[in-house]
């Protein structure tokens, strides 16, 4: 049986910290509480950890600067950030430090721990003693992003460029999952700007209508927050 995964919370308010570690110890994680960035810093260096859940605003040492060290250390951990500011200059600062994900304050736990599933199965499949993916089925499908085409079938292939192939990929990444817009600008674009924003939105719509060849592929815009590549088993 696999060993519990574990996690790093740190959470400089006790008293959910103390729930919340509680509540994801219930559901098979082995997790460690620290009530500041400072101690957090301190537990990341002694010991291993699948993911770290880490608080934006805390005294001594912030979230975002707590991320840079982690980062520093190891460029691969996944992190996910709690806040209880939902500005965009602030999504987009913790994006740029490496977060996986964001959450808003406050939140429901479900869908913390459902996204604390989907990173780590994720993380999981990235990191298998294998090449990395390249080649992902979408529906009927079949995108090959190193050679950057798209067939339907037995069909002709359908050329990509280099954007609509990174793009498609990051979405077929987050199959039926919310890939965010912020993190798609940042990674593919460098920079979440107006501009790059309506670029992303003209490739989205280009990606759409090779799609729709498949009626049970979709990418839905989830407003505010980002798109889902929707594929119906």
């Amino acid at each position: 049986m696999e060993a519990n995964k574990k996690i790093l919370l740190v959470e400089d308010d006790q008293n959910f910290g103390t729930v919340l570690r509680e509540y994801l110890t219930l559901n098979d994680f082995e997790v460690t509480l620290a009530k500041n960035g400072m101690e957090g810093f301190e537990k990341f260096k002694k010991d291993t950890y699948d993911l770290c859940i880490l608080d934006v605003m805390m005294p001594y040492k912030d979230g975002y600067t707590l991320a840079k060290e982690i980062r520093e250390k190891n460029k691969d951990v996944p992190l996910i950030f709690l806040t209880a500011k939902s500005m965009k200059e602030d999504v987009m600062k913790g994006y740029k430090v490496g977060a996986d994900d964001y959450l808003n304050k406050p939140f429901d736990s479900d869908v913390l721990l459902m996204k604390i599933r989907a990173i780590i199965q994720r993380k999981s499949a990235e990191t298998k003693n294998e090449p990395a993916k390249f080649e992902f089925q979408i529906g009927q499908f079949l995108l090959n992003s190193k050679l950057r085409f798209l067939k339907l079938g037995d069909g002709e292939p359908i050329k990509l460029s280099p954007k609509e192939s990174e793009l498609l990929k990051m979405m077929a990444l987050y199959e039926n999952d919310l890939m965010p817009r912020e993190l798609a600008l940042t990674k593919i674009w460098r920079e979440d700007n107006y501009f790059t924003s309506r670029s992303m939105d003209v490739y989205i719509a280009k990606l759409r209508k090779y799609l729709k060849e498949d009626p049970n592929v979709e990418i839905l815009n989830i407003h505010g927050e980002g798109f889902r590549l929707v594929v119906k088993k």
